[in-house]
């Protein structure tokens, strides 16, 4: 992470060495921001995918910071941009621009694009689907990609064990299954769990990419019990086993009484396949009732961790819904601010309400200056406002400005000079940098994990308990309170930070709320400014 300024120093004017330093300031002071790439990337699902055969893949590209793609234009593809799987331009999808081999089997969610997330869904896949895929964010000033690796994975079906007759002095046994990828390892083991050698094997591949096996080994007498087959995905690591049952009964021999047992067998070989059949039925049954019991264990398991998610979403609700009875309550004392302009920094411009503070150019930061406890400028503004009791509420409009600061300082700190604070004493803020870093000084900076991120916020000021509280009206959660004691009167502090090169410098706002409204019942449906600003409500707000 940079290192940026967010400390409170006074102003204070650098006195020029030379005319070169001027000119270099200077240029800098008309040099216009440039969007940095490094603020903005573009964040696409794992290095490696991995999907079954049949089923569906999802995958999600996003831009860091929460910035809006509707007018962007966003390509997925295959390995190279040539090779077309989905295109957005102009807040449309083009299916004409796709691969034949994507047509109608590709879903484009556009949902939270506002917030720079878009997912494309890519059903019913084939083992064609598999390789390298990417997606692309493009407009006048940004250009990204993520890449990452699809793997494609299919079961095949259950191994199917034949009886192929004699040979060698044994039973020859055939073991066959269908519709695996990638290609599926077989294995045949004796009833101690030890490989044996097959006699043969034989894997095909079909037109659509799936794998069949076929392979046989010779029973020989002494190896009567269990025989099994199992078919493994190299890929899943999972693997299919069917087990059958042989007696040396059935085998050949030089004993007279198991020639008799030949002829027999031979002779009644249909009887001999009802019978083998029989065993196959009985294992199969004995496989399902351990299959039911391992269904009925998994079944427990989730309900277990279905009551403890069930605990830890009711605790979150909980929480929301305390920080949102304590954002209603503060709404009643509701203020009515105005700005200053007289303590305004130059390069600030207020409007003739009072009620928005523009900044209008970039500002130098002198070297040696970087640590985030100084500054080499405030440009900040204050309110005309003083509190020096009682408790008092405001709401601020920040709208998709990706660096501000908000909260209170102490009038006597105001007094040094115009838009001018002094050391890290007297003042409670918090802030925003490169559109995802939030952040309070307490004086030391301390990162805040915010869930939704704010579009406007609400400040709440309580002098005799020495709080100043900040809320995210637009879902209506706590943010942060700040406990402290207050040694005189306060005045709300604004600072609309220097351009950075964002297409959203948009204005501070104090915005309209009743003014030291009477209490409201937190049932009432009516209060219809007391609720959390949903998402659809709010784009109406920030325009």
């Amino acid at each position: 992470m940079a290192d940026f300024p967010v400390s409170l120093d006074s102003f204070w004017r650098v006195p020029w060495p030379s005319s070169l330093l001027f000119h270099i300031l200077l240029l800098l002071l008309l040099q216009p921001g440039e969007l940095n790439s490094e603020e903005l990337q573009v964040i696409g699902p794992e290095a490696s995918v991995l999907e079954h055969i049949g089923e569906e893949a999802e995958f999600q590209c996003h831009l860091s910071g929460y910035q809006g793609a509707e007018h962007m234009e966003i390509l997925w593809f295959r390995s190279q941009a040539s090779e077309v799987v989905c295109l957005y331009r102009e807040r449309q999808e083009l299916p004409g621009e796709q691969m034949v081999q994507f047509r109608n089997r590709t879903k484009l969610l556009t949902d939270n694009i506002s917030d720079g997330i878009v997912i494309l869904q890519l059903h019913r896949l084939i083992p064609a689907d598999k390789g390298p895929y990417g997606c692309r964010f493009l407009s006048s000033n940004f250009s990204g990609e993520a890449v990452w690796e699809l793997e494609v994975a299919g079961m095949g079906s259950d191994p199917h064990i034949s009886l192929e007759g004699f040979k060698k002095g044994g039973i020859q046994m055939r073991c066959s299954s269908s519709g695996w990828y990638p290609k599926p390892q077989a294995q045949w083991r004796d009833h101690r769990g030890q490989c044996l050698p097959p006699e043969s094997e034989t894997i095909t591949q079909d037109a659509q990419g799936l794998f069949s096996l076929e392979t046989s080994v010779v029973v020989q007498e002494g190896a009567h019990s269990n025989l099994s087959c199992s078919i493994q995905n190299p890929l899943l690591f999972q693997k299919k086993e069917f087990v059958v049952q042989v007696a040396d009964v059935f085998l050949p021999g030089p004993f007279p009484w198991k020639t008799a047992c030949l002829g027999t067998l031979v002779v009644g070989l249909p009887l001999l396949l009802a019978l083998l059949t029989t065993l196959a039925l009985c294992c199969f049954r004995r496989q399902r009732r351990t299959q039911e019991k391992l269904k009925e264990q998994a079944d427990k398991d989730k309900g277990k961790l279905t009551a403890e998610l069930g605990k830890l979403q009711a605790e979150l609700d909980w929480r929301r819904a305390e920080g949102q009875a304590e954002w209603r309550a503060a709404q009643q004392y509701a203020v009515a601010l105005t700005l200053d302009p007289a303590s305004a920094h130059p390069s600030l411009e207020v409007s003739q309400d009072g009620k928005s503070v523009l900044s209008r150019g970039p500002l130098p930061v002198l070297a040696g200056l970087g640590d985030p406890q100084r500054f080499t400028e405030q440009t900040c503004v204050l309110s005309r406002e003083r509190f020096k009791a009682g408790r008092h509420y405001w709401e601020v409009d920040v709208g998709r400005r990706s660096r501000w600061f908000l909260g209170a300082c102490l009038e006597a700190v105001a007094r040094a000079g115009p838009g001018c604070l002094s050391p890290a004493t007297g003042y409670w803020v918090m802030g925003l940098w490169n559109s995802s870093e939030y952040f309070i000084l307490e004086p030391q900076r301390v990162a805040l994990s915010l869930r939704v991120p704010p579009r406007r916020v609400g400040i709440f000021l309580d002098c005799e308990a020495g709080k100043l509280a900040f809320f995210n009206v637009t879902d209506g959660s706590h943010i942060f309170t700040f406990t402290d004691t207050f040694s005189g009167p306060l005045c709300a502090y604004f600072r609309p930070r220097a351009p950075d090169g964002s297409e959203n410098a948009d204005p501070l706002t104090i915005c309209p709320l009743p003014v030291r409204a009477t209490h409201l019942p937190e049932e009432d449906e009516r209060d219809t400014w007391a609720q959390p600003y949903e998402p659809s409500d709010l784009a109406l707000d920030l325009w």
